[in-house]
């Protein structure tokens, strides 16, 4: 996934457009011509300027939330429906672009792996190799307590220290970012990565188990 730009002038103010369809003067990140009203393409901006949040990992989440439905309801393409072909598309656009920005932001590691994306410290691909071999120890000990679980309540005790690691991991790429610490995020958000599998694979192995 190629790093996001932003549709920013330089110093980092929004640059401004043509209106597609008046050719008024438009910002950059504006969904609406203040001129003729019309409804603009999407920008370039990345996730958290496409939601008008503050580039950072410790978000909160009920705030993740507002600014997205407050953005989706100004576009969303129910309310374009009797409108021309083009705005309809361009409603349309800026709908799903919402909706990604929102996917991403909302989820810790999704936004942890974007964070570094646009840092330029992508973390490695899903089917890569453990290269901290004091993670992949911790892997191989937390799959094979899980494969050894024979019970109900000793498969939920697993996941439930996946999830206390999970938050611990959560709360130590916050320290990491804020810090500027790239390094140090790229070995957090990796071990969050391999727990939040870890946990999900402790819960179908409990519903299968209660099933």
């Amino acid at each position: 996934m190629a790093t996001p730009s932003t549709d920013s002038a330089p110093g980092g103010a929004p640059s401004i457009q043509p209106c597609w369809s008046c050719r008024g003067p438009v910002r950059g990140d504006a969904a609406f011509c203040a001129t003729c009203g019309q409804v603009q393409p999407p920008g370039q901006e990345d996730h958290f300027a496409r939601l008008g949040l503050e580039r950072r990992f410790d978000l909160d989440a009920a705030a993740v939330d507002r600014a997205y439905f407050a953005r989706q309801r100004q576009v969303h393409p129910d309310r374009f429906a009797r409108r021309s072909a083009r705005e309809a598309a361009l409603a349309e656009s800026r709908s799903v672009s919402l909706n990604g920005a929102y996917q991403t932001l909302r989820d810790p590691l999704r936004r942890a792996a974007y964070l570094l994306e646009l840092a330029g410290h992508p973390i490695a691909g899903d089917g890569a190799t453990i290269a901290d071999p004091e993670l992949l120890a911790e892997v191989m000990e937390r799959r094979e307590a899980l494969s050894e679980a024979e019970t109900p309540a000793a498969v939920a005790a697993v996941a439930a220290e996946a999830a206390r690691e999970r938050a611990a991991a959560e709360t130590a790429l916050g320290v990491a970012f804020a810090a500027g610490d790239y390094p140090a995020a790229r070995r957090h958000a990796t071990r969050l990565r391999y727990l939040a599998r870890l946990a999900d694979e402790a819960r179908r192995r409990g519903t299968v188990r209660a099933a």
